[in-house]
């Protein structure tokens, strides 16, 4: 993927040029296609090893891409500390948790919680760094959220009436929440690398590297094995989590918050969960009811609002 400049929008949100809707797309398309693939993993490893080999393989990927486009890897101590929050937030505390929540609650619950990225990208982008929002992209990402929440509620309420509110069902929403928190947070530290000058390469590079470091430490705390299974399914999905929703994904989505900023990026966290279940359409058997398509209706019109271009107003 190519390092493109950041886009630096003066007056309001401009509209996507061919190289932002490229990268936009690309990002939703492989994200959709990766939960499926990450369906494959649960149940099979332990959590932090499945995720800490995924960026092994991931970071060893990307380096070698950055000594191939010559971006730099050598940084001062001074500049590691970004590379570890972008590797702690993103690369690591973000997927372990979702993996362990997933274990407890229905997995269309786990991509409404995701989604709330797009809201929440928003809210920190004004904390942090005093970004005005604008009304009609808060109004967007709401939609969007409402309708990922209409197009899996068949799910979440079927799933809610065969086993109840539990502690496990709490806990588990309760670590899904704090992964989305974690992913908005390392969205933040992207935004930040950039407008330091760094190379979303270089800072994904050493990202991934500092998360594979912190999860196979976390997994040597916790005395669990390394193996994973050796199976076509397993391998298999590794290998796309890594190359192309670690990789590809993470390059074209960092690099679109630096060109059209995190809350706009972040909403192709609302929209990827529609190309899941058209997945799950067609592998699992998804019915299309009158909520779903509800929901899609809401998830396009909000996804309209969010990239069309227009004044912001606080």
């Amino acid at each position: 993927m190519t390092d493109l400049a950041p886009a630096a929008p003066l007056g309001g949100d401009p509209s996507l040029s061919p190289a932002d809707t490229a990268l936009y797309a690309t990002t939703v398309l492989v994200w959709g296609l990766s939960w499926y693939a990450l369906k494959l993993q649960l149940g099979t490893a332990a959590p932090e090893v499945s995720v800490f080999w995924r960026f092994v393989l991931a970071a060893a990927i990307m380096m070698g891409w950055a000594v191939m486009r010559g971006a730099p890897l050598r940084f001062s101590w001074r500049q590691h500390p970004r590379f570890a929050g972008l590797g702690l937030f993103i690369f690591s505390t973000n997927f372990t948790l979702f993996y362990y929540g997933g274990q407890h609650v229905p997995s269309g619950l786990l991509a409404v919680v995701f989604s709330l990225t797009s809201v929440l990208n928003l809210l920190l982008g004004f904390l942090i760094f005093g970004q005005r929002i604008s009304r009609r992209v808060l109004l967007g990402g709401l939609l969007g959220v409402t309708g990922v929440a209409l197009l899996f509620w068949p799910q979440i309420a079927g799933g809610a009436g065969q086993a109840g509110i539990d502690a496990g069902a709490v806990a588990g929403l309760g670590l899904c929440l704090a992964g989305t928190l974690s992913f908005c947070f390392g969205s933040m530290v992207s935004a930040s690398n950039q407008k330091a000058g760094i190379s979303v390469v270089s800072a994904s590079a050493w990202g991934m590297a500092y998360g594979a470091l912190f999860l196979g430490l976390f997994a040597a705390v916790r005395g669990v094995s390394f193996a994973v299974p050796m199976t076509v399914a397993y391998l298999g999905s590794l290998v796309y989590l890594a190359i192309f929703a670690s990789v590809v994904a993470f390059a074209c989505y960092l690099t679109l918050i630096g060109r059209i900023g995190s809350a706009r990026a972040g909403y192709a966290t609302v929209l990827f969960p529609v190309v899941a279940l058209m997945v799950s359409t067609v592998l699992e058997g998804f019915v299309w009811g009158t909520a779903a398509l509800l929901g899609l209706g809401f998830v396009l019109a909000g996804n309209i609002l969010v990239l069309r271009s227009g004044r912001a107003r606080a």
